[in-house]
């Protein structure tokens, strides 16, 4: 027990998830890894001065299931004596792919929470498995290194302490400390892409072709988000310069003596600045405007591309909604 708890202690530690009196809201489920979280954090809870507060989401999509689930929160939190807010969202809420929808909905409720309390940091419980399923179904999907890089222990006000503990080791810990969950019979389900990769893709990849794919996918993970972080702070710096009341004009020698992967994502961090956060270039609307720039006819060059509206003037380019 003291070595998994010294383990996660050691994890936070090294990417600066908390500090002494950190104010936290804790996502529970009910599942293991939610219940394990929340132990672990109490068990630190003194040690760190850390001030809990448990959020639950029933999405009431598993009828007696999920309203199971939402009084077993209620009960390891008052025996935690931590106080729990329960958000059940309308299904008019879901839209669209419900896996995303209800992702939405559960990471703004948690921060609306968060604001609300005035607390400083949102706690998650996924774990070592969860990075490489995700790393799988991005790959599958065609994501760039930004998706590839996948999950981070630390992103904004979300922290993720169990990111390099195994599902093994959360399964052995809760075991070993007579511990209860609930179990999410949906989590078997195939309809949904996660489920088949991790019950299904992982399984045949562990045993034909590495043993460690897990750790290996999610080590990978890790030093490809350190890479995007590289590209993204430098080609930050050529966006910030270029960007000036909603417009952005830079001259074609100084876009192209970038290498081409700051080239893609300076021009995807103008369209967010000219678009806002939510906006995302799609890499083929990148080819796009990268030909436009490079283009070398005489005559201006005009497109519109992804929303955004490009114009090539000679030597000058300028990039405006």
């Amino acid at each position: 027990m003291a070595r998994f708890v010294k383990k996660i202690q050691n994890f936070s530690f090294e990417n600066n998830l908390w500090e002494k009196n950190s104010k936290i809201i804790v996502g529970v489920s009910g599942g293991s890894d939610s219940a394990c979280l929340l132990n672990i954090l109490n068990i630190l809870k003194d040690k760190y001065n850390f001030d809990l507060h448990v959020a639950h989401v029933n999405y009431g999509l598993r009828g007696k299931d999920s309203d199971q689930d939402e009084a077993f929160v209620k009960k390891i939190a008052k025996a935690y004596d931590m106080a729990v807010s329960v958000l059940r969202p309308k299904k008019s809420q879901y839209k669209g792919n419900l896996e995303n929808s209800l992702r939405e909905i559960r990471y703004d409720f948690f921060e609306k929470l968060r604001k609300k309390n005035n607390f400083d940091l949102i706690a998650v419980a996924h774990n070592q498995d969860d990075q490489a399923e995700t790393v799988l179904m991005r790959i599958i999907r065609g994501s760039g290194l930004n998706g590839i890089g996948a999950m981070r222990a630390k992103s904004g006000n979300i922290i993720r302490p169990l990111l390099e503990t195994s599902k093994a080791d959360v399964l052995l810990y809760m075991k070993e400390n007579k511990l209860k969950y609930q179990t999410d019979k949906t989590n078997f389900d195939f309809k949904f892409t996660r489920n088949s990769i991790r019950h299904g893709l992982l399984p045949y990849l562990e045993k034909n072709f590495n043993p460690k794919i897990k750790e290996t996918l999610s080590g990978w993970s890790h030093m490809v988000s350190n890479d995007y972080d590289f590209i993204d702070r430098n080609a930050q710096s050529f966006a910030e310069l270029k960007h000036k009341n909603k417009c952005s004009n830079f001259l074609v020698s100084e876009f192209f003596q970038m290498h081409p992967s700051l080239q893609c994502q300076a021009l995807k961090i103008i369209g967010k600045k000219l678009k806002g956060d939510n906006f995302n270039l799609e890499n083929s609307q990148v080819s796009e405007i990268i030909k436009v720039i490079k283009s070398e006819k005489n005559k201006s060059q005009k497109a519109s591309i992804g929303g955004l509206n490009i114009s090539k003037k000679g030597a000058k380019v300028d990039i405006r909604c």
